[in-house]
Protein backbone atom coordinates (compact mmCIF):
# COMPACT_ATOMS: atom_id res chain seq x y z
CA UNK A 1 0.00 0.00 0.00
CA UNK A 2 2.88 2.61 0.96
CA UNK A 3 4.62 1.47 -2.42
CA UNK A 4 1.79 2.59 -4.02
CA UNK A 5 0.97 5.88 -2.40
CA UNK A 6 4.71 6.63 -3.49
CA UNK A 7 4.35 5.55 -7.34
CA UNK A 8 1.08 7.98 -6.95
CA UNK A 9 2.79 10.62 -5.35
CA UNK A 10 6.23 10.42 -8.19
CA UNK A 11 3.59 10.51 -11.18
CA UNK A 12 1.50 13.64 -9.31
CA UNK A 13 4.66 14.97 -9.12
CA UNK A 14 6.30 14.15 -13.02
CA UNK A 15 2.36 15.60 -14.32
CA UNK A 16 2.67 18.84 -12.39
CA UNK A 17 6.46 19.53 -13.46
CA UNK A 18 5.32 18.93 -17.48
CA UNK A 19 2.29 21.52 -17.06
CA UNK A 20 4.64 24.14 -15.35
CA UNK A 21 7.09 23.24 -18.07
CA UNK A 22 4.31 24.01 -21.15
CA UNK A 23 2.97 26.86 -19.17
CA UNK A 24 6.65 28.39 -19.20
CA UNK A 25 7.08 27.26 -23.13
CA UNK A 26 3.55 29.14 -23.96
CA UNK A 27 4.29 32.22 -22.22
CA UNK A 28 7.77 32.55 -23.40
CA UNK A 29 7.74 31.51 -26.96
CA UNK A 30 5.78 34.94 -28.34
CA UNK A 31 8.78 36.94 -27.41
CA UNK A 32 11.43 34.35 -29.14
CA UNK A 33 9.00 33.48 -32.11
CA UNK A 34 9.41 37.18 -32.70
CA UNK A 35 12.81 37.68 -31.46
CA UNK A 36 15.22 39.60 -33.99
CA UNK A 37 17.05 37.37 -35.91
CA UNK A 38 15.50 34.50 -35.92
CA UNK A 39 12.59 35.25 -38.53
CA UNK A 40 15.52 35.75 -41.08
CA UNK A 41 17.63 32.68 -40.05
CA UNK A 42 14.32 30.37 -40.24
CA UNK A 43 13.10 32.14 -43.51
CA UNK A 44 16.11 32.93 -45.50
CA UNK A 45 19.00 30.62 -46.80
CA UNK A 46 20.76 33.97 -47.34
CA UNK A 47 19.75 37.48 -45.84
CA UNK A 48 21.75 39.63 -48.29
CA UNK A 49 19.44 39.05 -51.59
CA UNK A 50 21.00 39.70 -55.01
CA UNK A 51 19.48 43.10 -55.27
CA UNK A 52 22.19 43.99 -51.77
CA UNK A 53 19.17 44.13 -49.64
CA UNK A 54 19.07 42.63 -46.54
CA UNK A 55 16.11 40.42 -45.49
CA UNK A 56 15.75 41.95 -42.46
CA UNK A 57 14.16 45.27 -44.65
CA UNK A 58 11.17 43.09 -45.38
CA UNK A 59 10.03 43.11 -41.79
CA UNK A 60 11.32 46.54 -40.29
CA UNK A 61 10.31 49.14 -43.01
CA UNK A 62 10.99 52.92 -41.70
CA UNK A 63 14.75 53.50 -42.71
CA UNK A 64 16.93 54.52 -40.08
CA UNK A 65 20.79 55.32 -40.14
CA UNK A 66 23.52 52.98 -38.90
CA UNK A 67 27.57 53.06 -39.00
CA UNK A 68 30.27 50.66 -38.78
CA UNK A 69 33.91 50.85 -38.26
CA UNK A 70 36.96 49.09 -39.29
CA UNK A 71 40.54 49.14 -39.93
CA UNK A 72 41.76 50.00 -43.32
CA UNK A 73 43.67 47.21 -43.17
CA UNK A 74 44.71 43.84 -41.15
CA UNK A 75 47.80 41.19 -40.93
CA UNK A 76 46.18 37.51 -41.62
CA UNK A 77 45.03 35.23 -38.10
CA UNK A 78 44.81 38.66 -36.04
CA UNK A 79 42.14 39.53 -34.21
CA UNK A 80 40.15 43.10 -34.90
CA UNK A 81 37.25 45.15 -33.86
CA UNK A 82 33.98 45.78 -36.29
CA UNK A 83 32.28 48.95 -34.19
CA UNK A 84 28.15 48.97 -35.29
CA UNK A 85 26.72 52.08 -34.09
CA UNK A 86 22.92 52.09 -34.00
CA UNK A 87 21.78 55.35 -32.86
CA UNK A 88 17.97 56.41 -32.01
CA UNK A 89 16.45 58.80 -29.54
CA UNK A 90 17.09 56.56 -26.08
CA UNK A 91 13.74 58.40 -24.19
CA UNK A 92 11.40 56.95 -26.98
CA UNK A 93 9.03 53.90 -26.15
CA UNK A 94 7.88 51.16 -28.64
CA UNK A 95 4.95 48.57 -28.38
CA UNK A 96 5.49 45.47 -27.01
CA UNK A 97 3.92 42.79 -28.52
CA UNK A 98 1.00 42.94 -25.78
CA UNK A 99 0.43 46.20 -26.33
CA UNK A 100 2.17 48.15 -23.49
CA UNK A 101 5.16 50.43 -24.15
CA UNK A 102 8.78 49.83 -23.46
CA UNK A 103 12.31 50.24 -24.09
CA UNK A 104 13.40 49.59 -27.74
CA UNK A 105 16.08 46.15 -28.24
CA UNK A 106 18.64 46.23 -30.83
CA UNK A 107 20.25 43.73 -33.43
CA UNK A 108 22.69 43.58 -35.93
CA UNK A 109 23.81 40.99 -38.91
CA UNK A 110 27.54 41.30 -39.91
CA UNK A 111 28.18 39.76 -43.61
CA UNK A 112 32.00 39.19 -44.00
CA UNK A 113 33.99 37.38 -46.68
CA UNK A 114 34.30 33.75 -46.61
CA UNK A 115 37.24 33.33 -44.27
CA UNK A 116 36.58 35.57 -41.85
CA UNK A 117 34.69 34.80 -38.66
CA UNK A 118 34.05 35.25 -35.07
CA UNK A 119 37.28 35.23 -32.94
CA UNK A 120 37.47 32.74 -30.78
CA UNK A 121 36.84 33.55 -26.75
CA UNK A 122 40.95 32.54 -25.86
CA UNK A 123 41.96 34.82 -28.72
CA UNK A 124 40.41 38.16 -27.65
CA UNK A 125 42.30 40.45 -25.81
CA UNK A 126 40.87 41.29 -22.08
CA UNK A 127 40.65 45.19 -23.10
CA UNK A 128 38.33 43.99 -26.27
CA UNK A 129 36.32 41.86 -23.92
CA UNK A 130 35.80 44.19 -21.36
CA UNK A 131 33.94 46.72 -24.25
CA UNK A 132 31.64 43.30 -25.68
CA UNK A 133 30.39 42.82 -22.36
CA UNK A 134 28.26 40.52 -22.36
CA UNK A 135 27.11 40.30 -25.21
CA UNK A 136 26.59 37.04 -27.30
CA UNK A 137 27.13 36.50 -30.69
CA UNK A 138 26.17 33.34 -33.27
CA UNK A 139 26.94 32.69 -36.70
CA UNK A 140 23.68 33.09 -39.15
CA UNK A 141 23.89 28.95 -39.73
CA UNK A 142 26.06 26.14 -39.57
CA UNK A 143 27.46 26.30 -43.07
CA UNK A 144 27.53 30.67 -43.20
CA UNK A 145 30.12 30.87 -40.41
CA UNK A 146 30.94 34.23 -41.98
CA UNK A 147 28.15 35.55 -41.47
CA UNK A 148 27.31 36.77 -37.69
CA UNK A 149 23.89 37.58 -35.75
CA UNK A 150 23.00 39.19 -32.50
CA UNK A 151 19.58 40.35 -30.86
CA UNK A 152 17.63 41.38 -29.41
CA UNK A 153 19.67 43.15 -26.71
CA UNK A 154 18.24 46.67 -24.82
CA UNK A 155 19.56 49.32 -27.22
CA UNK A 156 20.22 51.50 -24.14
CA UNK A 157 23.13 49.46 -22.99
CA UNK A 158 24.20 48.15 -26.94
CA UNK A 159 23.39 50.99 -29.20
CA UNK A 160 26.91 50.25 -29.80
CA UNK A 161 27.99 46.47 -30.60
CA UNK A 162 31.95 45.59 -31.01
CA UNK A 163 32.23 42.53 -32.98
CA UNK A 164 35.87 40.49 -32.30
CA UNK A 165 36.46 39.83 -35.93
CA UNK A 166 39.12 36.85 -36.85
CA UNK A 167 40.94 36.94 -39.64
CA UNK A 168 42.06 34.10 -42.27
CA UNK A 169 45.45 33.14 -43.25
CA UNK A 170 45.43 32.39 -46.71
CA UNK A 171 48.20 29.99 -46.41
CA UNK A 172 46.16 27.37 -44.53
CA UNK A 173 42.46 28.91 -45.58
CA UNK A 174 42.50 28.62 -49.72
CA UNK A 175 39.44 30.75 -49.22
CA UNK A 176 41.23 33.46 -49.00
CA UNK A 177 43.39 35.99 -50.43
CA UNK A 178 45.49 39.02 -49.40
CA UNK A 179 42.58 41.29 -51.03
CA UNK A 180 40.06 44.44 -50.53
CA UNK A 181 37.03 42.62 -49.19
CA UNK A 182 33.61 44.42 -48.66
CA UNK A 183 31.65 43.95 -45.49
CA UNK A 184 28.12 44.97 -45.35
CA UNK A 185 25.98 45.12 -41.97
CA UNK A 186 22.07 45.40 -41.12
CA UNK A 187 20.63 47.03 -38.14
CA UNK A 188 17.71 47.54 -36.95
CA UNK A 189 16.20 49.02 -33.64
CA UNK A 190 12.62 48.13 -32.49
CA UNK A 191 9.95 45.51 -33.52
CA UNK A 192 8.91 45.01 -36.98
CA UNK A 193 5.68 45.73 -38.56
CA UNK A 194 5.65 42.63 -40.74
CA UNK A 195 6.19 39.06 -39.49
CA UNK A 196 7.95 36.50 -42.75
CA UNK A 197 4.25 35.13 -43.25
CA UNK A 198 2.34 38.85 -44.41
CA UNK A 199 0.69 38.96 -41.73
CA UNK A 200 1.19 42.61 -39.52
CA UNK A 201 2.36 43.05 -36.30
CA UNK A 202 0.92 45.64 -33.57
CA UNK A 203 3.72 47.58 -34.46
CA UNK A 204 2.64 49.44 -37.78
CA UNK A 205 -0.93 51.31 -38.98
CA UNK A 206 -4.48 49.21 -39.84
CA UNK A 207 -6.54 50.20 -42.33
CA UNK A 208 -9.89 49.77 -43.22
CA UNK A 209 -10.84 47.07 -45.33
CA UNK A 210 -14.13 48.49 -46.93
CA UNK A 211 -15.51 51.67 -47.24
CA UNK A 212 -18.47 52.70 -45.28
CA UNK A 213 -20.12 53.57 -42.14
CA UNK A 214 -18.57 53.20 -38.81
CA UNK A 215 -21.40 51.71 -36.88
CA UNK A 216 -19.48 50.01 -33.89
CA UNK A 217 -16.30 50.35 -32.13
CA UNK A 218 -15.81 48.04 -29.17
CA UNK A 219 -12.65 48.34 -26.72
CA UNK A 220 -11.73 44.80 -26.32
CA UNK A 221 -10.92 43.79 -22.25
CA UNK A 222 -7.52 42.59 -23.27
CA UNK A 223 -6.85 46.04 -25.35
CA UNK A 224 -7.22 46.46 -28.95
CA UNK A 225 -10.59 47.24 -30.97
CA UNK A 226 -13.47 45.34 -32.81
CA UNK A 227 -14.44 47.99 -35.71
CA UNK A 228 -18.07 47.59 -37.15
CA UNK A 229 -17.65 49.23 -40.99
CA UNK A 230 -21.57 49.37 -42.55
CA UNK A 231 -20.75 48.57 -46.30
CA UNK A 232 -22.22 51.75 -48.04
CA UNK A 233 -22.11 49.55 -51.57
CA UNK A 234 -23.97 46.30 -50.70
CA UNK A 235 -25.04 46.92 -47.05
CA UNK A 236 -22.84 44.13 -45.36
CA UNK A 237 -21.39 44.55 -42.29
CA UNK A 238 -17.17 44.40 -41.80
CA UNK A 239 -15.55 44.00 -38.85
CA UNK A 240 -12.01 45.01 -38.73
CA UNK A 241 -9.73 43.57 -35.94
CA UNK A 242 -6.99 46.44 -33.93
CA UNK A 243 -4.82 44.67 -31.87
CA UNK A 244 -3.37 45.76 -28.90
CA UNK A 245 -1.15 49.00 -29.53
CA UNK A 246 -1.86 51.40 -31.96
CA UNK A 247 -4.15 54.17 -31.04
CA UNK A 248 -7.55 55.07 -33.01
CA UNK A 249 -7.89 57.64 -35.00
CA UNK A 250 -11.55 57.11 -36.13
CA UNK A 251 -14.95 57.48 -34.41
CA UNK A 252 -18.41 55.79 -34.27
CA UNK A 253 -20.32 57.61 -37.64
CA UNK A 254 -17.56 58.74 -39.67
CA UNK A 255 -17.78 58.09 -43.06
CA UNK A 256 -14.65 56.41 -44.13
CA UNK A 257 -12.88 54.90 -47.62
CA UNK A 258 -11.28 51.87 -48.42
CA UNK A 259 -7.36 51.24 -47.20
CA UNK A 260 -7.96 54.54 -45.06
CA UNK A 261 -6.02 54.58 -41.84
CA UNK A 262 -7.83 53.52 -38.89
CA UNK A 263 -4.59 54.04 -36.15
CA UNK A 264 -1.91 55.89 -35.95
CA UNK A 265 1.65 54.57 -36.69
CA UNK A 266 3.40 53.42 -33.28
CA UNK A 267 6.50 52.40 -35.05
CA UNK A 268 9.22 54.40 -33.61
CA UNK A 269 11.85 52.51 -34.61
CA UNK A 270 13.58 51.16 -38.04
CA UNK A 271 16.58 49.31 -39.89
CA UNK A 272 19.37 50.77 -41.15
CA UNK A 273 22.27 48.98 -43.94
CA UNK A 274 25.88 50.16 -44.23
CA UNK A 275 29.30 48.40 -45.27
CA UNK A 276 32.94 48.76 -45.16
CA UNK A 277 36.09 47.88 -46.80
CA UNK A 278 39.33 45.98 -45.36
CA UNK A 279 42.44 45.31 -46.88
CA UNK A 280 43.74 41.44 -46.07
CA UNK A 281 47.56 42.58 -45.96
CA UNK A 282 50.31 40.43 -47.18
CA UNK A 283 53.20 40.49 -44.09
CA UNK A 284 55.64 39.96 -46.77
CA UNK A 285 54.35 43.25 -48.65
CA UNK A 286 54.79 45.35 -45.80
CA UNK A 287 58.00 43.62 -45.18
CA UNK A 288 58.66 44.70 -48.30
CA UNK A 289 57.45 48.13 -48.53
CA UNK A 290 59.61 48.58 -44.52
CA UNK A 291 62.27 47.40 -46.60
CA UNK A 292 62.28 50.02 -49.57
CA UNK A 293 61.50 53.13 -47.26
CA UNK A 294 64.91 52.09 -45.08
CA UNK A 295 66.51 51.46 -48.19
CA UNK A 296 65.59 55.25 -49.77
CA UNK A 297 66.41 56.71 -45.99
CA UNK A 298 69.53 54.94 -46.31
CA UNK A 299 70.28 56.20 -49.58
CA UNK A 300 69.37 59.90 -48.85
CA UNK A 301 71.30 59.42 -45.91
CA UNK A 302 74.91 58.71 -47.68
CA UNK A 303 73.48 60.81 -50.85
CA UNK A 304 74.11 63.97 -48.15
CA UNK A 305 77.23 62.40 -46.78
CA UNK A 306 78.94 61.75 -50.04
CA UNK A 307 78.09 65.49 -50.72
CA UNK A 308 79.57 67.23 -47.78
CA UNK A 309 82.66 64.72 -48.24
CA UNK A 310 82.75 66.49 -51.80
CA UNK A 311 82.40 69.76 -50.57
CA UNK A 312 85.80 69.30 -48.18
CA UNK A 313 87.87 67.86 -50.75
CA UNK A 314 86.53 70.69 -53.19
CA UNK A 315 87.27 73.29 -50.28
CA UNK A 316 91.05 71.30 -49.70
CA UNK A 317 91.67 72.04 -53.59
CA UNK A 318 91.18 75.53 -53.26
CA UNK A 319 93.09 76.00 -50.23
CA UNK A 320 96.06 74.47 -51.60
Amino acid sequence: MQNRNISYLIKKWVLRSISILIIIKIIAWPSISEAYPIFAQQGYEDPREATGRIVCANCHLAKKPVDIEVPQSILPNTVFEAVVKIPYDMQIKQVLANGKKGALNVGAVLILPKGFELAPSDRIPPEMKEKIGNLYFQPYSSDKKNILVIGPVPGKKYSEIIFPILAPDPLVNKEANFLKYPIYLGANRGRGQIYPDGSKSNNTIYNASTTGQISKIIRKEKGGYEITIDNTSDGRQVIDIVPPGPELIVSEGELIKVDQPLTNNPNVGGFGQGDAEIVLQDPLRVQGLLLFLVSVILAQIFLVLKKKQFEKVQLAEMNF
